[in-house]
């Protein structure tokens, strides 16, 4: 009984795991941007989109968890 009640709140949830997905390759692909774009300002755009591929996991994690959190707020 109590895994149809909790299908039926995940059915009604605006929230999707297409929307944490799309908001996890969004920030990272974002900060793998942003990386290679200083990195190719100093002269080294590999470096800067390495350093923007391991900066951009964990604030994508971060900004799922404060969309998903918000939701759950309101």
């Amino acid at each position: 009984m109590l895994p149809a009640l909790m299908n039926a709140a995940a059915a009604s949830s605006p929230h999707s795991l297409a929307t944490a997905s799309g908001l996890l390759l969004g920030t990272v692909g974002a900060a793998m941007l942003v990386g290679a774009l200083i990195g190719w300002a100093l002269g080294a755009w590999a470096i800067g989109l390495l350093v923007g591929a391991v900066v951009g996991i964990p604030l994508s994690v971060l900004v799922v968890y404060l969309v998903y959190s918000r939701q759950e707020a309101t």
